[in-house]
């Protein structure tokens, strides 16, 4: 604005000068640059008025920005404290899943041990029946099983003929032989703790050094059977999840990807507070595959 208020003095100037170069009489030019004044001063009018309407408007334009800055600050502070309850509630809706799938575990791992506790009811329930008939066919005047004769001193059907290894030794002498890599001879050892002690928690974990040791001997099919038969004959062993997770790794081997990914999201569905589960999700992310819980 100052710009335009210094032009218009510059072209007065130049106009005044004008007029007085020019040789017309005194008094014309004398009226020539009183009009030149008046419309000067009437040029100078407009600009001022021009220059009030521009501040005005400026005022105005400023106003509206420093308004809509403050409507950018409060939406800004309303969208960080938005962001914050959607996190918190992220948070709590995470907690709680995690809570509730600890629950479901212990709820699994509660059936699986009544599970257990029911099999060896009805073991017990077995023995005390042969136990009874035992007794009653060993009455005076009654054969023994096996058709030998009672207190027959040759009866190959004794108890010394049935006489069992004891339980801890046995399985601790197939420890030291699978350690040791004798597979063959750890193999007789865990398999004589399943015959003779069927429903023993070590019976469980025999079962699953069986299948450790087909899975060392790259029998990954006989290993896959072994898993199976501890997730079916001692679903409240401890070793569950980790033959859960060898299952997987067997079916892998096996060239069976679908059916080892169902095993991994199982595991991680059933025991996911465990480090069997762990491994099972970094197996998953290596192979790419999304985790998702086994239904």
């Amino acid at each position: 604005m100052q710009n335009l208020r210094n032009l218009c003095y510059r072209i007065v100037a130049a106009a005044v000068l004008a007029a007085a170069l020019s040789s017309p009489p005194a008094r014309a030019a004398n009226k020539d640059i009183v009009e030149l004044q008046t419309q000067v001063q009437q040029l100078l009018d407009m600009v001022q008025r021009l220059q009030s309407t521009v501040d005005t408007r400026f005022g105005v334009i400023q106003h509206l920005v420093e308004v809509t800055a403050d409507d950018a600050n409060r939406m800004t502070t309303t969208v960080n404290a938005l962001q914050a309850k959607i996190q918190a509630q992220s948070d709590a809706v995470n907690g709680k899943l995690d809570t509730e799938s600890g629950q479901v575990q212990s709820l699994n791992d509660s059936v699986d041990e009544l599970k257990t506790r029911i099999a060896k009811l009805d073991k017990t329930l077995a023995d005390l029946q042969a136990q009874l008939q035992n007794m009653q066919n060993q009455q005076p005047g009654g054969t023994a099983p096996g058709g030998a004769p009672t207190g027959a001193p040759n009866g190959a059907t004794g108890p010394a003929a049935n006489a069992a290894p004891p339980l801890q030794e046995t399985f601790q002498a197939g420890m030291r032989d699978y350690n040791s890599a004798k597979y063959d001879v750890a193999s007789g050892e865990f398999q004589d703790v399943m015959h003779y002690y069927p429903q023993d928690d070590m019976a469980g974990d025999a079962q699953f050094y069986l299948g450790e040791i087909a899975y060392r001997q790259a029998n990954y099919t006989e290993a896959v059977k072994d898993y199976n038969a501890v997730l079916d004959d001692f679903p409240g062993s401890h070793r569950a999840a980790a033959a859960q997770l060898r299952k997987g790794l067997a079916l892998l081997q096996l060239n069976r990807k679908d059916q080892a990914i169902h095993e991994l999201r199982t595991l991680i569905q059933r025991h996911p507070q465990t480090p069997e589960a762990g491994q099972a999700r970094s197996k998953l992310n290596a192979m790419g595959v999304k985790i998702v819980a086994a239904r």
